[in-house]
């Protein structure tokens, strides 16, 4: 399954890559990616475990910038 999610109040492009880098490490993700320019992430993960790892992947964003809020709709 793929999906994009809005980010709001991502500053940097070094903090995207950083988020970028930490949600393609985790267990079950094809692909994934961070865009400063149009605050959008995309992850590309196996069906079974999507929703697991889009809250991990909140986690990893909370982690790198904490004033950035994903829009999981």
């Amino acid at each position: 399954m793929k999906k994009k999610f809005k980010l709001i109040d991502l500053d940097c492009a070094n903090c995207a890559a950083k988020m970028e880098e930490a949600i393609k490490k985790l267990d079950g993700v094809n692909d994934a990616s961070v865009s400063f320019m149009t605050q959008k992430m995309m992850i590309d993960a196996d069906d079974a475990v999507f929703d697991q790892v889009v809250q991990e992947a909140v986690k990893c964003i909370a982690k790198v910038e904490p004033d950035c809020k994903v829009v999981l709709k």
